[in-house]
């Protein structure tokens, strides 16, 4: 007692539910006596400031305020009428039994399927672990169903979740009415920590200048760096308390941490309350220093009015700070102050925004309409544009309208967001142009439109982002989905970037390495409790136990889940592994009914060529099985499917400066290559792809055709914008950098240009075309038999060792009455991409006409360039009344000689040693073929002529039976006879094995790249499959020969599993397709439940590799 010590705990806050946060209990910190007896006149300098007014930042930055969600089941009678307390418990404290009285969100709290927010303020509790949850069982239902509690704790940039998933009532589950509950690490988000900012703001002593709206703010530091926009007031109450006439208004809130400078900050309100508008004086924001020895206060001057009714209107304003009061304290304990001016703050800067609305009809539009400006410096904020400088009338018909918009300096703009509100009758608007000037240095930003904001044309949207003209930078903005975010992240733009300083969205998407992209289906069973709400994920293991970070497999739009019997399919990205050895497959779900049952797990990798697919049937659950969530999967028990090789192009597209440009059409594009073509394949346009004077970037997956020839792009002319205006397209092979060029420079429109929805671009490698230009006419000879002409639209394809020529109409001939009996009909094509020799041409009818029968007797092709003409004699129907009812038709080309099936041929065997080791000894290999297996082939190795050196490629001729298409191969290290053997193993190692067949010129490649063994004995070899087969011209024409095929179609027995509708099939094969063939039978009725119908299709050798089937209705 002799040395008594006084300890001051200073509180200034509510301990009430309706007030303040909401809490009835607080933990307070001890502070000096001086901030709290009273001082003398002299000590306080006359001032009227409290000092205890200047330790509440201090006092928001030592303590950690949680906002804790809890989530009410929904199960039968889940809600409880019972006080709820909970306790957060941290690796050093905890914060004691806590009521939770206070909800954000209902009055009526803990109702059945309810969320509830509650403040939890405390002081440093460490790492928190655990959470206790629990009631006092009063009220009449005091049982309550609680499914997850979550804990976000934003100074710390941490929001855990602790799923529960049980009852907490004494009828219930095990009668306990306290849980514990721990974090399920998964489901643990982070980011950038908050920092405490406190906020004063003064309003002035003018005339009605208080306010009853809810101001809010938002801070920027520097590169657009900025928080989120924050409502000052919590309630009601606070909106009349606050804001008065000259009074200064303070507010301790946690924000993002903007960095060491604050450039600007926007103020504004909702305009709500009877007395709305508010004239601000000035506002003081005070922070810590980053070392927390002191403080720093900005002032941003105003004395502008925030008002519709006064001033310029505006209830938004944009301040720069003007001076910066420092509080240091010093070592010696000392407290040294400092006021300085601002050194070259932002100017506030007056911009004109024109925007042209087009003269279309109904492009006028009576809502309220709101702009956003992003530029390098920050953006404007939602601005309403509300008075129009010239036009009384707003956003009419092809007129033009100009609003200033105040704001500071925002530097280069490069992007604009357009909104409206759709409201009013004539809500549909359609926006040609916007213009931007900088009033003060007259900078111009042209942003072209063209497009509709509306729900009932185009796609739909009433809000659109823009880019200016000329900006060339990233569009990452635009992404919405998981797979716009793995596109970005298998771009060559994320080549050069530090993956530690990815920040945002984009952080979860990137890792170091190589990165390939896979697809992933999986199936739920059909058991009751098979579905789950958790979010899936898996790792890919590959050789050497290399292994993937973590791959979310998550869906667009927030969608989480998987439904009972769903096959869910996802397009992800990760870490190339190599061969994949396994997969493991989990979930972040950790409560009792977060359960899931997957049936089949399946994982295609393009780039390798290989689709896995796993019979799994086992439970992913805590109560399921043999409890756990996550399991690794042997790809030695999944089925291996060979999808193709593909490789990893990014794919750039023009679009020409041409009012219209742009269009909403679905896009499709073939390619062609010297190893043959890519099937159809669809531009995906996403948001903001293909518009005018604009160039897309994105990523395909293309089979190994390369080195290309040519592409052919064509549009479905559907859509609110059916033209597009093509400029020129750019592939860049990711893994080697090979650019090839196609250029096209006009319209795809039936309408301007060439007047066609389809185009032919000639592959432009190291500026030389890879292709010719030539002129084809085509003589259609119709046969002189009774009934042979025909009143159809007929169609062709022709086929060369190029690839095809796409459909061509026969529309234009010397006859003006077309394909009648024993007329020769002429048709020219001029500007068409040379296709070298023909081997096939498709020809058919749309059956339309009084009399669509058709008796073709040959058709002759001539190549004008060369002065070649190809036959083809046809001598059949295309009728569905005659012959076999097939109206499509191939023909083989009479030119080209079949050989009769060869019994002997030539190999040219060519190996390539890698720099992992090479031999002085004797390599055997055997072809395994289609048809045989050849005798094992020796290379001997000899001191006078070595063979098989590091990095060299050796050639070896070998004959032997006709093997047809080669499967695999095997290959053995032997020792020569009488050589010593050492101990230690000596391996060869074979990088890559080529295999030519030289009566038809076909190529076999096999990457093996693996270390061979020496060994003594041929029973020690290893096996490899073909990599990559390339077919000759000679060897293609070989196999067009006639066939049938009969397709036999079993319909299920499933309660309606018959159908009506036109059903139609396409087989695929080697040698490509036989079209869309209808299949259809006089008299019957076809795919009825049960039934087995039988079709024969007439064509020329497929070689099949798989089958199409399509119903349409009609």
């Amino acid at each position: 007692m002799n040395n008594e010590i006084t300890y001051y705990f200073p509180c200034q806050r509510w301990l009430a539910v309706e007030e303040d946060d909401g809490q009835l209990s607080r933990e307070l910190l001890p502070v000096d006596e001086s901030y709290v007896l009273p001082q003398s006149e002299e000590g306080r300098g006359g001032g009227d400031n409290n000092p205890l007014d200047n330790l509440a930042l201090e006092q928001k930055d030592k303590s950690t305020t949680f906002s804790v969600t809890i989530k009410t089941g929904v199960k039968k009678n889940a809600g409880t009428d019972a006080n709820v307390f909970i306790t957060l418990f941290g690796t050093q404290d905890d914060t004691g039994m806590t009521l939770l009285k206070s909800s954000k969100t209902n009055s009526d709290k803990f109702e059945r399927d309810s969320i509830e927010i509650f403040t939890v303020e405390t002081l440093d509790l460490g790492d928190l672990w655990k959470v206790r949850l629990g009631h006092d069982n009063t009220g009449k239902a005091p049982g309550w169903f609680v499914d997850w509690v979550e804990v976000d704790a934003p100074s710390l940039g941490k929001c855990m979740t602790f799923p529960c998933g049980r009852w907490l009532a004494k009828n219930e589950d095990d009668g306990s009415i306290i849980r514990d509950l721990f974090h399920a690490e998964l489901q643990t988000r982070l980011y950038t920590p908050f920092v405490p900012y406190e906020i004063t703001l003064y309003t002035s002593d003018v005339f009605a200048a208080g306010t009853d709206a809810n101001i809010f703010i938002i801070i920027y530091g520097c590169d657009a760096v900025c928080t989120q926009q924050k409502y000052l007031c919590t309630n009601k109450r606070e909106q009349k308390q606050f804001f008065e006439r000259k009074s200064a208004s303070r507010f301790i809130v946690e924000l993002e941490d903007v960095g060491e400078i604050i450039e600007k900050i926007r103020i504004g309100h909702n305009n709500t309350g009877m007395n709305p508008g508010w004239h601000c004086s000035h506002v003081d924001i005070r922070r810590l220093l980053p070392d927390k020895d002191g403080a720093e206060t900005l002032t941003f001057p105003c004395d502008r009015w925030l008002a519709t009714s006064e001033d310029d209107k505006k209830t938004i304003r944009e301040l720069v700070p003007y001076d910066i009061f420092t509080e240091k304290y010093m070592k010696d304990g000392s407290l040294r102050q400092v006021y300085k001016e601002v050194e070259e703050p932002l100017d506030i800067v007056l911009y004109s925004v024109q925007i042209f609305t087009g003269n279309i009809p109904g492009a006028g539009t009576d809502a309220k309409v709101y702009i956003t400006i992003y530029g390098d410096l920050g953006d404007t904020g939602e601005r309403y544009l509300g008075k129009s400088e010239n036009r009384t009338n707003k956003f009419e018909r092809g007129t033009a309208d100009t609003f200033i918009i105040e704001a500071a300096d925002l530097g280069v703009i490069y992007k604009i967001k357009l909104r409206h509100d759709n409201s009013k009758w004539c809500a549909d608007w359609y926006v040609e142009k916007v213009e931007i000037w900088n009033d003060t240095n007259e900078d111009e930003f042209l942003f072209l439109c063209g497009r509709w904001l509306s729900l009932k044309k185009e796609d739909g949207r009433l809000e659109r982002l823009f880019y200016e003209k000329e900006y060339t930078g990233d569009r990452s903005s635009n992404c919405s989905s998981p797979a716009d975010f793995w596109e970005i992240a298998l771009s060559s733009k994320m080549a050069d970037v530090d993956i530690s300083t990815v920040t945002g969205p984009m952080a979860d998407y990137v890792q170091e390495g190589p990165i390939i992209p896979y697809y992933v289906s999986v199936t739920t069973g059909k058991h009751k409790d098979a579905a789950t709400d958790s979010r899936a994920f898996i790792f890919l293991i590959g050789e050497d136990d290399e292994r993937s970070k973590r791959i979310w497999l998550d869906y667009p739009r927030g969608k989480r889940g998987f439904s009972r019997g769903s096959v869910e399919e996802f397009y992800v990205a990760g870490l190339d592994v190599g061969i994949i050895k396994k997969i493991e497959l989990g979930h972040d779900g950790a409560s009792p009914e977060s359960c899931w049952l997957v049936e089949e797990l399946c994982l295609a990798v393009p780039t390798q060529g290989t689709k896995y697919m796993l019979n799994c049937n086992c439970w992913l659950a805590k109560d399921r099985g043999d409890g756990i969530t996550s399991r690794v999967f042997d790809l030695l028990d999944a089925m291996v499917v060979n999808i193709g090789v593909k490789v990893l192009y990014e794919m750039t597209v023009w679009t020409g400066d041409v009012v219209g440009g742009g269009t909403d059409s679905n896009i499709f594009m073939t390619l062609y290559g010297i190893n043959g073509s890519t099937e159809e394949m669809q531009l995906d346009k996403k948001k903001a792809r293909f518009e005018r004077e604009q160039n897309d970037t994105f990523i395909m997956e293309i089979l190994d055709i390369a080195p290309f020839t040519k592409m052919r792009i064509r549009i479905d002319g559907l859509g609110s914008r059916p033209e597009w205006f093509l400029e020129r397209i750019l592939l860049k092979n990711m893994n080697t950098g090979d650019l090839t060029m196609f250029y096209y420079g006009d319209w795809l429109s039936q309408r301007k240009g060439k007047k066609t929805l389809v185009c032919e671009m000639c592959a432009v490698i190291d500026e030389e075309e890879m292709m010719e230009w030539t002129s084809y006419t085509v003589a259609v000879k119709t046969s002189d038999i009774l009934g042979a002409g025909t009143d159809a639209n007929v169609f062709i394809i022709i086929f060369g060792e190029n690839g095809d020529s796409g459909t061509l109409a026969l529309k234009q001939s010397a006859n003006w009455n077309k394909f009648e009996r024993n007329n020769t009909d002429t048709f020219n094509f001029p500007d068409m991409l040379s296709l070298g020799h023909l081997c096939k041409l498709r020809v058919w009818h749309d059956n339309k006409g009084i009399f669509p029968g058709w008796h073709l007797s040959y058709v002759d092709v001539k190549d004008n360039s060369r002065d070649e003409t190809f036959h083809f004699q046809c001598d059949c129907w295309l009728s569905k009344s005659e012959g076999d009812g097939q109206t499509v038709r191939d023909f083989a080309c009479a030119n080209n000689k079949i050989c009769d099936e060869l019994e002997e041929t030539t190999y040219e065997i060519v190996i390539e040693t890698g720099n992992g080791g090479e031999t002085r000894e004797n390599v055997w290999l055997i072809l395994e073929g289609r048809k045989n297996r050849s005798k094992e082939f020796l290379m001997e190795n000899s001191s006078r002529q070595r063979a098989f050196r590091k990095g060299t490629t050796d050639t070896f001729e070998f004959d032997s039976i006709y093997l047809g298409d080669i499967a695999s191969l095997c290959v053995g290290h032997l020792a020569r006879e009488d050589r010593f053997i050492p101990k230690r193993e000596l391996a060869w190692h074979v990088k890559t094995i080529t295999i030519t067949e030289m009566e038809y010129g076909n190529v076999y490649f096999f990457n093996c790249d693996c270390l061979i063994p020496l060994k003594r004995k041929r029973k020690y070899f290893k096996v490899f499959e073909v990599t990559k087969t390339t077919e000759s011209f000679a060897s293609k024409v070989q196999s067009l020969v006639p066939v049938k095929y009969e397709v036999i179609v079993t319909t299920g027995y499933e309660p309606g599993a018959g159908t009506d509708a036109n059903v139609f099939v396409t087989i695929f094969g080697a040698n490509g397709d036989t079209g869309k063939r209808e299949l259809k039978q006089k008299m019957r009725n076809l795919f009825e439940r049960g039934s087995t119908d039988r079709f024969f299709l007439e064509t020329l050798e497929l070689v099949v590799t798989r089958l199409g089937l399509a119903a349409e209705c009609g």
